[in-house]
C-alpha cells in the first residue's frame, strides 16, 4: 500500500518568499524585533551573476544605523563619488555624492551575493531567524479568503509553511504575486540589457560608468579583476542582433570602449551573454488579507540609476517599522498591511516617473540615432554647473523618501 506524500508543516509568524535584498533585509529586521520569521530561497546559494551591485548611500546609512557599517565595508568593494557619462566622445559629470547628508558619501559596488551573505550571516545569529535554501514557493495557501501560508518544493519533499503573514519578495516574476491574482500595471521600457563579463587589465580607466554612441550604450561595473558590462539595446532587438553575428557585437563594444580591443574575443558564444528583459511595472494594490508584496514583486524598476536594490531595501525597512510590532501579537489586519503601500507608493511612483522620463527623453532617442550623438540640454546643464549635480546625486543616492531603522 502506497504511503501518501504528506508535506512537512512549519508554523511561523512571518514567511518571506525570496532571499534577495528585500527578503533578507526584512527577515533580519523582523528577527531583531523578536518576530519569528522563515525566509525561503529557491537556490542553493546566492551566487547568481549579473545582478545589480550598487549599494547606495541610503543603504549604507542603514548599515550605519544597525552598527554594521565597518564590518560591511571590510568586505571587498569599490567606491565611486561621482557619476559620469561619455556621450559622443565627450565626458560629462552628472552627479556628485560628496555633498550628501549621509555617513557614506559614495556608492559602493559590491557583488550582490556578498551583500546577501553578509545579511544572512548576521541574521543567523538570531534565534528568531530561519533561512531555508533550495526551498521554492510554488503556490499560496488560502483559507476563508485569507492567505495563511505557502506550498514549497524542496529536495527533501513538499513543505507547507503556515504564517500569520506571507511577504512576497520573489522578484519581478513573482510566483506568489501571480498566484495571488493581484493586478499589475505595466508602465513599459524601451530597452533590454545584455549582461556579460570581460577581463580588467592594469591601466584600464577606473570607475568607467557609461558610454553612449549612436544606437548603443555600454555601462561597465568594476568587479576588481573583471568588468561586468551592461550593453543596452532597443527592446525586442536581441534576435536581430544575434542574426548579425557575434563579431558584429564585439565590434560595437570596441567602438564604445576602444581599450577593450583584444579581449572582446573572450565572448566566444552567445552563451557568454545573458539577456535581461527590462520591465517597469507596479501593483495596483500591494496586499490582500495575509499577504504583502514588496521590492520587485510590488514594483519592477528600470535599470536607470541602478536604484532597484535600494528601493527594495527601503521597502523592507518600512515593512519592519510598520508591521514588526504588530506581528508579535499574531495576524495583521488588512488595513495595517495597506500602510506599507501608503508609505512606499509615492517614492516608488516618483522614481518610476523619473526613469520613464529619462528613457523617453534620452535613452530612446540615443538608441534610435543613426548619426553622431550629443548630450541633451538638461544633461549639459547638470555637467556645467557643479551645484546642479547634487540633485541627481540625492535622487540616486538617497531617494525620495529614505527610511531609517527604528
Amino acid at each position: 500500500m502506497d504511503v501518501p506524500n504528506v508535506p512537512e508543516t512549519v508554523q511561523t509568524r512571518c514567511c518571506i518568499v525570496g532571499g534577495g535584498p528585500a527578503g533578507m533585509m526584512l527577515g533580519f529586521l523582523l528577527a531583531r524585533q523578536g518576530v519569528d520569521v522563515v525566509v525561503l530561497e529557491k537556490h542553493s546559494d546566492f551566487l547568481r551573476d549579473f545582478r545589480g551591485d550598487t549599494i547606495h548611500p541610503s543603504t549604507l546609512e542603514l548599515m550605519h544605523e544597525l552598527g554594521l557599517l565597518d564590518a560591511f565595508l571590510a568586505r571587498p568593494h569599490q567606491e565611486t563619488r561621482t557619476v559620469s557619462l561619455v556621450i559622443g566622445g565627450e565626458t560629462l559629470m552628472l552627479g556628485d555624492f560628496t555633498h550628501l547628508p549621509t555617513t557614506c558619501k559614495f556608492i559602493a559596488f559590491m557583488p550582490q551575493w556578498d551583500f546577501l551573505d553578509f545579511l544572512a550571516d548576521h541574521a543567523r545569529a538570531n534565534p528568531h531567524f530561519h533561512l531555508r535554501m533550495q526551498a521554492e514557493a510554488t503556490d499560496v495557501i488560502a483559507e476563508a479568503g485569507r492567505v495563511v501560508g505557502v506550498r514549497v518544493s524542496t529536495p527533501q519533499g513538499l513543505l507547507e509553511v503556515r504564517a500569520d503573514l506571507v511577504v512576497a519578495a520573489d522578484g519581478r516574476r513573482s510566483t506568489i504575486r501571480e498566484r495571488s491574482g493581484l493586478e499589475v500595471m505595466n508602465i513599459g521600457a524601451p530597452m533590454d540589457v545584455l549582461w556579460m563579463r570581460l577581463p580588467k587589465l592594469p591601466g584600464d580607466p577606473s570607475q568607467l560608468l557609461g558610454r553612449i554612441e549612436a544606437g548603443h550604450m555600454l555601462v561597465m561595473i568594476d568587479r576588481g579583476d573583471y568588468w561586468q558590462c551592461a550593453y543596452l539595446i532597443a527592446k525586442g532587438s536581441f534576435e536581430a542582433l544575434k542574426a548579425q553575428g557575434l563579431p558584429a557585437l564585439r565590434a560595437k563594444l570596441v567602438d564604445l570602449a576602444p581599450f577593450l580591443s583584444g579581449r572582446v574575443e573572450e565572448l566566444r558564444t552567445w552563451e557568454d551573454i545573458k539577456l535581461l528583459t527590462v520591465e517597469v511595472d507596479r501593483l495596483k494594490t500591494w496586499s490582500k488579507p495575509g499577504l504583502l508584496c514588496i521590492g520587485d514583486a510590488a514594483h519592477a524598476m528600470s535599470p536607470v540609476g541602478g536604484v532597484g536594490i535600494n528601493l527594495a531595501v527601503q521597502d523592507a525597512v518600512a515593512t519592519s517599522n510598520i508591521l514588526g510590532p504588530l506581528l508579535k501579537d499574531g495576524p495583521v489586519d488588512p488595513k495595517q498591511l495597506a500602510l506599507v503601500q501608503q508609505r512606499r507608493e509615492w517614492p516608488t511612483e516618483m522614481t518610476q516617473r523619473l526613469q520613464v522620463l529619462l528613457q523617453n527623453r534620452m535613452i530612446t532617442p540615443l538608441l534610435k540615432s543613426k548619426g553622431p550623438v550629443s548630450a541633451p540640454w538638461f544633461v549639459r546643464l547638470l555637467a556645467r554647473w557643479p551645484y546642479f549635480r547634487r540633485l541627481p546625486a540625492r535622487v540616486i543616492g538617497i531617494g525620495f523618501r529614505p527610511e531609517h531603522i527604528r
